[in-house]
C-alpha cells in the first residue's frame, strides 16, 4: 500500500525547481467563522497540471493559446515555460501534482518513445502524484505499469536515453480495479509530508474510460464510480489518521465561451457531481479531462465550501492552491484555501535545462518527423459544417477506405475525437508552405489504432449513425466520399438520420455492407456500440500508416467539399 515519502524525494527535482514567490491574485473558497482561539497552522502550496498530452514543445495554433486574467488571448504552454513559471510560483512548502492525461495523443517528440520523455519531464519538474487519465491507457494497462515501474518497451526496446527507470511520481487510480478479484489495479492514494504535516492524495479517473479507450488494453480492468472509490480511499486515509485530503480527478465540466482562468462559468456535469458528492473529509477537488479552466467553490455533503478547479490543457495553465493545515488536528482549514489559475505565458525566459532536454529529444526524432509525405493546397481543418462534417475528417475517412480496400471495405467512418489537430498550409518549419511532414501527420493521428473492417446490415448502419447523439452530446462520424446521409436535429434522437446512400445507391436495410473503422470504434468506443454487432471482422494496418500512404499516393490533397452530410 502507499507509503509516506517526503516532498523532496528527488535531489534532481530540487536542482530544477528553484524557490521564488510572486505576488498573487487569488480566488478563495467562501470564508468560515474564525476560531475563538487561534491554533498553530502549517502553510502549504499546491501546484497542479492536467491534460499535458506530451506537449514538450510549445503547442501551435489554437492549442497553444489561452485566455488570460485580462480576457486577452495569449500564446501559452511549452515545457521550458512550464518549468520557468513553476520556479516563480514554488516555495519551500510546495507539492506539485497532476490530474491525468499527462501522456497519450502526444506529439511525435514524445509518442515516438512511448511518452517516456514526457513522464521524465513531469518528474523533473517535481510532480509527486497524478491521477491516471483515460489516455494513460491508450497503449494498455501493462504499458502504463511499465511507465510507472520501469523497463524497456517490450517491442521497440530501449529509447536512445537507455533503460527506462520508471516514473518519479505515483500514478493514482482508486476506481481502477482488477476484474478477477476487485483489488486495486493502481495505487489508490498516497501520503506526502510537507512543512511538518501530512497530506493525502486520492486519484480517480472518469468512469467512462471503457467507452473512450481501446477495449483490448483494459480487458482485465473495471472502472468503478468515481465518488464511491474516492470515499473508500478517504476512509482508508482517515484510518491512518490523515485528515488533510485532496482528490485528483480526471473528470470535469465544460465552461461558457471565453471564460477567464479564475472564473467559475462551469456548466454543472460529471465534475460538479463528483465535487459535490465526494466524502466531506476531502477538502478540495482538482480536476481535468475537459480541457477547461475554472476556479469554483461547491458545497460538500455537509454543506461546507470546497474548492473545485481545473487548469485547461497542453501545459497552458498551472493551478496554484494555497492552504493552511491545523497542526493539532491535521485537517485543512477550509477558510484558508485559495485557488488561482496562472496562464503559462511565453513572455518569460524559458528554463535553460528544460530547453536543452526538449531539444535533445527533438533532434532524436527529427529524421522521422521532418520527412515530407505529400502536399495540401489549403488548410485541412477540423472546423465543422452546420451538419458537423469537417474537411480533415473527410480526408482521413478517404484514406482509411483506400487503406482497407484489400480487406473488402466499401465505406469508412472516422470518429471526430480521433482527429487531434489541423493540417495548415503555412510551413511549420523549413519544409515549405503546403508540405505535410510525417510529424504533422502523426500529430493528426497519434493513437496508433489498428484499422479494421466489419460487416453491418443496412439497418445496423442506420442504427449506428443514430448513435451520433447521446445524453453526453453529439459526435458526428466523418464519412468517406462514397457515403452520404442527411440529419435533422429537430427530430427525436433515434430518428434523425435519413437518405443514406453508398456510391449513390440507397442503402438496403437487409443488405450487408463492409464498413471500415479504427479498432477504437470497432470496439464500441464513443458509444457506437452497434459496431460490436458486426460480423466477420478483419484487421489491417495502423491508422497513421493508411493516412501517410494516402498522402504519398495522392501527392497533393485538396480540401474536399463538405457535402457528404446534409441537413442541420
Amino acid at each position: 500500500m502507499p507509503g509516506e515519502p517526503t516532498v523532496h524525494r528527488m535531489t534532481r527535482r530540487r536542482t530544477i525547481l528553484a524557490c521564488a514567490t510572486a505576488g498573487l491574485t487569488v480566488v478563495g473558497v467562501a470564508a468560515q467563522p474564525a476560531a475563538a482561539h487561534p491554533v498553530p497552522t502549517a502553510s502549504v502550496r499546491l501546484l497542479a497540471l492536467n491534460d499535458f498530452h506530451g506537449n514538450l514543445e510549445p503547442p501551435s495554433g489554437s492549442s497553444g493559446r489561452a485566455i488570460d486574467e485580462n480576457g486577452k488571448t495569449v500564446d501559452a504552454g511549452g515545457a521550458a515555460y512550464i518549468a520557468a513559471h513553476l520556479k516563480q510560483l514554488r516555495d519551500r512548502d510546495t507539492l506539485t501534482v497532476a490530474q491525468g492525461d499527462l501522456v497519450g495523443a502526444s506529439p511525435l517528440i514524445s509518442a515516438a518513445y512511448h511518452d517516456e520523455p514526457s513522464v521524465q519531464f513531469m518528474g523533473d519538474i517535481g510532480v509527486t502524484a497524478s491521477a491516471v487519465g483515460n489516455h494513460e491507457f491508450d497503449e494498455g494497462y501493462q504499458e502504463l505499469m511499465r511507465l510507472q515501474n520501469g523497463g524497456c518497451h517490450p517491442v521497440d526496446g530501449c529509447s536512445p536515453a537507455g533503460k527506462w527507470r520508471g516514473a518519479e511520481f505515483d500514478y493514482l487510480g482508486a476506481n481502477v480495479l482488477l476484474k478477477k478479484n476487485d483489488r486495486p489495479a493502481i495505487r489508490p492514494w498516497t501520503i506526502r509530508r510537507v512543512n511538518g504535516v501530512r497530506v493525502g492524495f486520492i486519484g480517480v479517473v472518469t468512469k467512462t474510460t471503457p467507452s473512450i479507450v481501446t477495449a483490448e488494453g483494459i480487458k482485465d480492468l473495471k472502472f468503478e464510480d468515481e465518488v464511491a472509490a474516492a470515499n473508500r480511499a478517504a476512509r482508508e486515509l482517515k484510518r491512518r489518521h490523515v485528515r488533510a485530503m485532496v482528490l485528483l480527478v480526471h473528470e470535469g465540466d465544460q465552461v461558457k465561451a471565453d471564460e477567464r482562468p479564475d472564473e467559475c462559468g462551469t456548466v454543472p456535469g460529471a465534475g460538479t457531481r463528483i465535487a459535490q458528492q465526494a466524502d466531506p473529509e476531502i477538502d478540495m477537488v482538482l480536476s481535468g479531462h475537459t480541457h477547461q479552466q475554472y476556479i469554483c467553490s461547491v458545497k460538500d455533503p455537509k454543506g461546507d465550501p470546497r474548492l473545485f478547479s481545473s487548469g485547461s490543457s497542453f501545459g497552458r495553465v498551472i493551478t496554484e492552491v494555497n492552504l493552511k493545515v491545523n497542526r493539532r488536528t491535521g485537517d485543512i482549514v477550509r477558510s484558508s484555501v485559495k485557488g488561482d489559475n496562472h496562464v503559462v505565458t511565453r513572455d518569460v525566459a524559458p528554463d535553460p535545462a528544460t530547453e536543452k532536454f526538449v531539444q535533445t529529444w527533438k533532434e532524436r526524432v527529427s529524421t522521422i518527423a521532418d520527412k515530407p509525405i505529400g502536399k495540401i493546397t489549403a488548410d485541412l481543418t477540423r472546423t465543422p459544417s452546420g451538419a458537423g462534417e469537417t474537411a480533415l475528417g473527410d480526408v482521413i475517412a478517404d484514406a482509411q477506405l483506400a487503406g482497407t480496400k484489400d480487406l473488402g471495405a466499401q465505406v469508412a467512418l472516422m470518429n471526430p475525437g480521433g482527429v487531434r489537430t489541423d493540417l495548415t498550409y503555412a510551413a511549420s518549419g523549413s519544409e515549405g508552405d503546403g508540405v505535410v511532414t510525417y510529424g504533422e501527420a502523426f500529430a493528426v493521428q497519434p493513437f496508433s489504432n489498428v484499422m479494421g473492417v466489419t460487416s453491418l446490415t443496412g439497418a445496423q448502419l442506420d442504427a449506428l449513425l443514430e448513435q451520433q447523439w447521446t445524453s453526453a452530446g453529439e459526435k458526428i462520424l466523418q464519412p468517406s466520399a462514397n457515403l452520404h446521409f442527411a440529419i435533422d436535429r429537430s427530430k427525436a434522437a433515434g430518428d434523425r438520420v435519413s437518405a443514406i446512400t453508398i456510391g449513390g445507391a440507397p442503402v438496403d436495410p437487409s443488405a450487408t455492407y463492409k464498413v471500415a473503422a479504427n479498432n477504437f470504434l470497432l470496439g464500441g468506443g464513443d458509444g457506437f456500440t452497434v459496431f460490436t454487432e458486426g460480423t466477420g471482422q478483419v484487421l489491417g494496418a495502423i491508422d497513421l500508416d493508411t493516412f501517410v500512404s494516402y498522402f504519398e499516393a495522392q501527392g497533393t490533397v485538396t480540401p474536399p467539399a463538405l457535402d457528404r452530410i446534409s441537413g442541420q
